[in-house]
């Protein structure tokens, strides 16, 4: 019974996740005449409009999309369970705030950022302020018996502080028509033409996520427990240690790319769990699946709601996100 149970909703989330990437590129501000287009791909000719626009913009946007939503649902999900935590998210620990602070920098001070070249230098000071926070919490929390989950934790607080005081200076100090470029970035951003945007965060997103991957059944003995799971012989401050590090690596690849996008990483796995119990081998699955739908779905409103005129996905999230955990909570009461 369990076994047809878990067969289920394994499909359930793989036809979610496939109807979402098949369906939400067809909409759109702009309407595509869907038959010319796959008659221009069947015959090798992609120089159409509606097939340029569904190539090159769509179909890389959704991509973005899914793969940053399912990494940041996998993430929040994998946190919760190391930190036993259920309002930890891929932010808690204060590498988005850092991603951010190298964002910020490299917007603000376009001269400073050109000498990492032209291309992608958001990106890679992203990255470094992310890889420099990580360092430090992992060094503050380090200890001869394996990593302190408690002073993570609070280390993160602090940092994510110390970080939206940096932010809030950088913000003073730049020059005022660079605030839209800085506000537009914090609200999360998914508009890509081509694909290197994607192309540039599946690498490090799919060693954090195999990293995660990894440690499955392990989290779901740290789930009822530290004691318990060293009673069962698992390693805890290894599989702490080793889904921290996925965990940053992921969050700090999405976070360099589409932003401090919220409410993903806290909502979607806290309704996997609702749906499908606590097994973390289905609970992951839903989260990657269900993850990657809500995002691409929350980014098509944000596209279409209002065209021409497009709605940063962040807000978009935060909206929908927040009602759903509020009535997840009062439900659970």
């Amino acid at each position: 019974m369990c076994l047809k149970r878990n067969l289920l909703l394994i499909v359930t989330y793989s036809l979610l996740a496939v109807l979402t990437l098949l369906l939400c590129p067809a909409i759109g501000a702009e309407s595509l005449d869907l038959n010319l287009i796959i008659q221009d791909i069947l015959n090798g000719d992609l120089s159409q409009i509606d097939t340029d626009i569904f190539i090159d913009q769509r179909v890389p946007r959704v991509l973005l999309a899914f793969f940053a939503g399912s990494a940041l649902a996998v993430v929040g999900n994998t946190f919760q369970v190391i930190l036993r935590n259920p309002l930890a998210t891929p932010y808690t620990l204060g590498v988005t705030g850092g991603s951010s602070v190298g964002a910020y920098l490299a917007i603000a001070f376009p001269a400073v950022a050109s000498m990492l070249g032209k291309v992608g230098s958001v990106q890679l000071m992203s990255m470094a302020g992310a890889g420099l926070i990580g360092v430090l919490i992992y060094t503050a929390s380090r200890q001869r018996t394996g990593l302190s989950m408690h002073t993570m934790l609070l280390a993160g607080v602090t940092t994510s502080i110390m970080c939206g005081a940096f932010i809030m200076l950088i913000r003073y100090l730049t020059k005022p028509h660079l605030l839209v470029s800085l506000d537009r970035w914090t609200m999360g951003r998914l508009d890509t033409v081509g694909y290197s945007c994607f192309y540039s965060m599946v690498p490090l997103t799919a060693i954090g996520l195999i990293m995660i991957g990894y440690h499955i059944r392990s989290l779901n003995h740290i789930a009822l427990g530290e004691e318990m799971a060293l009673g069962h012989g698992i390693d805890v401050a290894r599989v702490q240690k080793y889904c921290f590090i996925g965990g940053s690596i992921v969050t700090a690849a999405v976070v360099s790319v589409a932003g401090p996008i919220g409410f993903i990483g806290l909502i979607v796995p806290h309704v996997v769990r609702k749906l499908s119990g606590y097994d973390n081998r289905i609970v992951i699955f839903g989260c990657f699946c269900l993850g990657g739908a809500f995002l691409v779905i929350c980014d098509t409103i944000a596209r279409t709601i209002i065209a021409p005129t497009e709605i940063p996905v962040g807000i978009i999230t935060a909206l929908v996100g927040g009602p759903c955990f509020i009535y997840l909570l009062v439900k659970r009461k």
